[in-house]
């Protein structure tokens, strides 16, 4: 296939940052189960791609998320290459204190833009939320760990449907002045459009400095590498993206899992962005977390290459 001349009217960037999700966001919501040895081996393979971003883990209570109850392990047993930043999702200062336990690099809070996906997915309002992380993102400054946050639902909620932009800049701009570094835009149930993305973005970002968005994509309605592009041009430079599709949202009905890092990463390829990720290596370890998953990949550019 030819290579493809980008005009300089896309204003895209010339570099971009792949965070990688697939052995937390994506992990957790698979219906098999993975060993301590299997999570260990992804993250080890993963670590050889070039990536500088992994989420490694999350330390929320077992009851929840049995899938991740093994985080402590997993992190000890990793071998970490220099240059790359693990992190773990902390809720609560219980968490926080386990994952630092765990010699994370990064840790991350979570919250939603959502009154009612808030309630079903952490049972507390929005409100509750931000006061239950001000302290934690307090002490994990006051450890030198950066913290970054997620917002949920930025666009679309599967219990109250559309989402206004404003009420995401509200949230954004609490956890952003609370101290995270950078702030994670989730389209958790994957119903946004360039144009939903696009408006959302605006809003935010009359509060928070581009450079300190992240785009976090579901693909549930084939969108997400149309919104990815959409938030390119916008100045979004960190893509929150998942190993072979893995994952979903146990909370939100019918939601397919985040969008394949193997296709962003063709896409950015094709459009001249530099990543500093091997793309045949990362098919290679999509392939592989399938078949030790027994699902099938979720990636297109990974199926493509395997056909």
């Amino acid at each position: 296939m030819p290579d493809t001349q980008v005009s300089q009217s896309d204003n895209l960037p010339d570099a971009v940052t792949i965070y990688e999700v697939g052995p937390r966001d994506g992990l957790q919501n698979e219906k098999q189960p993975l060993s301590v040895t299997d999570k260990v081996e992804l993250i080890n393979q993963l670590s050889t791609t070039g990536l500088k971003m992994i989420e490694a883990g999350s330390f929320v209570s077992p009851k929840w998320v049995p899938q991740m109850a093994s985080s402590d392990e997993v992190l000890g047993l990793i071998e970490r290459t220099p240059g790359i930043i693990y992190s773990a999702l902390t809720p609560n200062m219980k968490g926080l204190e386990l994952a630092m336990q765990a010699a994370v690099d990064e840790v991350a809070v979570f919250g939603a833009a959502s009154e009612q996906f808030s309630q079903k997915n952490i049972n507390c309002s929005i409100e509750e939320s931000l006061q239950r992380f001000e302290p934690v993102i307090k002490e994990a400054t006051a450890n030198e760990l950066k913290v970054r946050a997620y917002v949920s639902c930025v666009v679309g909620c599967p219990y109250q449907g559309e989402v206004d932009a404003s009420d995401v800049a509200k949230v954004a701009k609490e956890l952003y002045d609370m101290g995270c570094y950078e702030i994670s835009l989730g389209d958790t149930v994957g119903v946004g459009t360039p144009a939903s993305i696009i408006k959302m973005l605006e809003a935010v970002m009359l509060h928070v400095p581009v450079e300190n968005l992240a785009l976090h994509c579901h693909d549930t309605y084939g969108q997400a590498l149309a919104n990815i592009y959409a938030a390119l041009q916008l100045g979004v430079v960190t893509i929150d993206s998942s190993v072979a599709g893995l994952g979903g949202c146990p909370y939100a009905k019918g939601a397919s899992g985040n969008v394949a890092t193997e296709d962003v990463l063709y896409l950015l390829k094709g459009l001249g962005i530099d990543t500093g990720v091997d793309l045949e290596k990362m098919i290679s370890v999509g392939q592989e977390i399938s078949t030790t998953l027994g699902r099938q990949n979720q990636s297109k550019v990974g199926s493509a290459q395997k056909g």
